[in-house]
Parts: C-alpha cells; sequence; structure tokens
C-alpha cells in the first residue's frame, strides 16, 4: 500500500524553517512550526508541528498535529494527533488522542474531557487582566 504524502498546513501563522522565537506565543489563528519555538504556546486555533518544526514549550490549543518534535506537556481542548515521524515528550490531557504507526511518544495520557481545560477565549483573558490582585 503507497503511504500517503504529508502535505504542510496551510495556517495564517507560520513560523519558517529558519526561525526559532525564545518567549510566549498567544495566537487566535491556526499556527504552523516549521523552524524553533522554545517557550510557551497558546492558540484558541489549531497547532501544526511539521516536519522540521521543533516545539521545546507547554501547549495550549484546540487540536495539534505533530509530524516534527515536541518536548513539554500539551493541552488540547478537543484532539491530539502524533503522525508517523513525529515525536513527544511530555504529559498530555486531550479528550481524542491519536498516535499513529511510527509516531514516538513518552509520557503520561489523560483523556478525562472533564479535566481538559478549554483554551483561554480573549474575552475570558480580558476578564482576568481586569481582576484586582
Amino acid at each position: 500500500m503507497a503511504e500517503k504524502q504529508h502535505q504542510e498546513a496551510e495556517a495564517p501563522t507560520v513560523i519558517g524553517s529558519s526561525v526559532t522565537i525564545n518567549g510566549e506565543l498567544k495566537s487566535q489563528e491556526d499556527v504552523s512550526v516549521r523552524g524553533t519555538v522554545k517557550g510557551r504556546m497558546e492558540t484558541t486555533a489549531d497547532l501544526y508541528v511539521e516536519k522540521e518544526g521543533t516545539v521545546e514549550s507547554e501547549v495550549v490549543t484546540r487540536n495539534i498535529d505533530v509530524h516534527g518534535t515536541v518536548i513539554g506537556n500539551v493541552v488540547a481542548s478537543d484532539r491530539f494527533e502524533i503522525h508517523p515521524g513525529g515525536s513527544v515528550t511530555g504529559d498530555v490531557r486531550a479528550p481524542r488522542v491519536v498516535l499513529a504507526d511510527g509516531g514516538k511518544y513518552k509520557g503520561h495520557i489523560d483523556m478525562d474531557v472533564a479535566s481538559a481545560p478549554e483554551p483561554p477565549t480573549p474575552k475570558a483573558t480580558e476578564r482576568r487582566k481586569a481582576l484586582p490582585r
């Protein structure tokens, strides 16, 4: 059987293969990582870690597709998927988990939907900022 060829995601935000980000990344749209991200990543949409992409951080997202490397804990409010050749080291919390043949995973998986929080919405984030500290 012929193996299906991976096509890179067409996300509005692309972190190119020559780009390294050190710090926090927040987005309300899909993000495709082809370079390296070191720091917390948070998106209310989908995250694609492409074959050449590396994420070394805590990730909070709706869906995550891993074709590259993720080192860090992941919280996905909908789906977490490792594709053939993808590698994840860290704990995962998501109601749906897909581990394809040829993908690598080391960590703990929690699929308890009640314990997997939704990624923060912009309004929820604004309310938190408005609260007195």
